[in-house]
């Protein structure tokens, strides 16, 4: 497995197609796989997601089976001239199976996941239940936490004295379950688009939500967390949701 950074050159026109368009970004990352075919749901995939850390500093990363060519993005929405040099393509692609393999039960670690938080309803007795996005952070966190023991970790708890009261003050001891994990949702987004019937040429509007999770995790299951890492987390992964992604905690000084 692989993990690659691109960094998208958001001042050309070719960025700015990719970034109003999750087909077509979606398109674009698979074409950096020429000999890649299809799979079943188990075995290897591709996973990608942007990060929009600033207005100008949007990132694209990618984990898969094999490793990536994007000489193609570097020319639409890079920057060519500068990865004219060998050594700096333009992207930077890393082996992502020995930082796997290293997970053990017990390490605690920074995370981001963008998902596509949805849940079943069904409005009416008899009706078939109808896919349903969830809007508000407290659900979506709770979608998360829902799935947090199946997926190989824990989301930390917040000490006593951290948690927020909703008076907005903070008291030992008090348990107010809305801001009891490091757990934050930011940049929700609702991404609509016309996509194609399977079947033939008809097109659909489709609209998919999507939410952006920071927080700290505590491996309970390496191997179950080697297979979130790998194969994704929800729905909506040909449109950038899905990709969890570890980062070393950072260091305290006394």
């Amino acid at each position: 497995m692989y993990l690659t950074r691109f960094r998208l050159n958001t001042a050309r026109p070719g960025a700015r197609r990719l970034l109003s368009s999750p087909q077509s970004l979606h398109a674009a990352a698979m074409s950096s796989f020429p000999g890649l075919l299809p799979t079943t749901t188990d075995g290897p995939r591709v996973l990608w997601r942007l990060d929009h850390n600033a207005r100008a500093e949007v990132f694209l990363y990618i984990v898969s089976p094999e490793r990536p060519d994007l000489t193609h993005l570097v020319e639409q929405a890079g920057w060519p001239t500068a990865a004219l040099d060998p050594d700096t393509p333009g992207w930077q692609t890393r082996p992502y199976t020995p930082f796997l393999e290293r997970l053990t039960k017990g390490g605690t670690w920074a995370f981001r996941l963008t998902a596509n938080p949805v849940h079943y309803i069904r409005r009416k007795d008899g009706e078939p239940t109808k896919r349903t996005a969830h809007r508000t952070p407290v659900h979506q966190k709770a979608w998360l936490l829902d799935r947090q023991e199946r997926s190989g970790f824990r989301i930390v708890e917040k000490s006593d004295e951290n948690r927020l009261l909703p008076s907005g003050t903070t008291h030992k001891g008090h348990r107010h379950h809305g801001d009891r994990h490091e757990l934050t949702v930011r940049e929700p987004r609702s991404l609509a688009f016309s996509k194609s019937d399977e079947a033939g040429p008809k097109r659909h509007r489709v609209t998919v939500v999507t939410a952006t999770f920071d927080g700290r995790l505590e491996v309970t299951d390496p191997e179950a967390l080697r297979h979130t890492l790998t194969q994704g987390l929800g729905k909506a992964k040909a449109y950038g949701c899905g990709l969890m992604t570890l980062a070393p905690l950072p260091t305290t000084t006394e």
